[in-house]
């Protein structure tokens, strides 16, 4: 929804990113008071084949510790300890260490400083970094966007300076776009990624989201509502999840900067396929020689087959980057479309 330009009085009318900070992560925002699995379905709630796929990484890697970003209620720290009880793991969130968690899983708030032999596995957490939103006028100018946190009503607001103007040249540029034409200014993200990566002394880093690159912005931006598993329209008043798709280009070059050594960028389908994620059908004859077992199969190629699903988690991007010269797996390393 669109108000009409009200002019230079911004009581009551904040940016998009400082709205949404106060919506997801205040007193009484969205992630501290709300269990993000009853919202949202990620590949950990899909199926504990992912949690498979992270425990090969992490062993191919020589990885001690796992550190889960964003760990919602702890599920794949869970799933992990299950599978491998050897490896330390730490979950990170805003909200406080959920109910029954098992004792071997520690969990803080904010993440632990020079990390050594760790796999750091931020699973969308990125795409809950708030950013600013900006829109083309019907001048031709691009506008950075106010918004009134209760209703979700937009206004224009001034146009982009300085670190949001340099950003958006770089990696989302607006000049020429249509009236309407919509970015999201990333650089907080690209902050919040090149923090973690300087937290690891060695070890890697994976960060998995909805993503688009330089060569492929949506021309309306992906701002965005969730609220029991629906999409909602975007309202930064605590009562959803307010989320846009993660330029992951970006990130990964601010993680360069940070003192990432090795980077790649690769679809989720590829990634968990190169990490042995299947979703080849059982033999028609394991149906007749042992029915369980068949279907117990089918089950699992199921699951691996909503991983993979280009049209949906398996679209989503994977940037992996390593930090102290660890080696990733050759397969990962050098992955190709499949």
């Amino acid at each position: 929804m669109r108000s009409e330009d009200l002019g230079s009085d911004d009581v009551g009318w904040p940016t998009w990113r400082g709205a949404t900070q106060d919506a997801l992560y205040g007193p009484a925002g969205f992630f501290r008071r709300e269990v993000p699995a009853d919202h949202f379905r990620t590949s950990v709630h899909a199926s504990d084949l992912f949690a498979g796929a992270v425990e090969r990484l992490a062993a191919a890697c020589g990885a001690r510790t796992i550190v889960d970003l964003g760990a919602g209620r702890g599920e794949l720290l869970t799933a992990l300890l299950a599978r491998e009880p050897s490896f330390g793991l730490v979950g990170v969130e805003v909200a406080a260490r959920p109910a029954g968690l098992p004792g071997e899983i520690a969990w803080t708030a904010g993440l632990p400083d020079r990390l050594d032999d760790v796999l750091v596995l931020a699973n969308e957490w990125l795409d809950d970094v708030p950013v600013d939103v900006v829109e083309v006028d019907d001048g031709g100018v691009p506008r950075i966007l106010q918004v009134e946190p209760t209703t979700g009503v937009e206004r224009f607001g001034p146009i982009p300076a300085g670190r949001d103007a340099d950003w958006l040249a770089r990696w989302w540029p607006l000049d020429g776009l249509e009236p309407g034409a919509r970015a999201e200014i990333g650089y907080p993200r690209d902050e919040a990624w090149a923090s973690v990566v300087r937290s690891v002394r060695r070890g890697v880093l994976v960060a998995v989201d909805y993503c688009h690159s330089r060569e492929s912005r949506p021309l309306f931006g992906t701002l965005a509502g969730y609220r029991d598993g629906r999409i909602v329209m975007p309202v930064p008043d605590g009562s959803c999840d307010v989320t846009a798709h993660v330029a992951l280009d970006a990130c990964a070059a601010a993680g360069v900067a940070a003192g990432a050594t090795v980077t790649v960028l690769a679809t989720q389908r590829v990634a968990l396929r190169t990490l042995g994620v299947d979703a080849s059908l059982p033999p028609r004859a394991l149906a007749r020689k042992d029915p369980p077992a068949y279907v117990a199969a089918l089950s699992m190629s199921s699951q691996a087959a909503e991983l993979l699903d280009p049209a949906g988690l398996g679209g989503f991007g994977w940037l992996v980057q390593t930090v102290g010269g660890v080696a990733l797996p050759e397969p990962l390393r050098h992955p190709t479309a499949r």
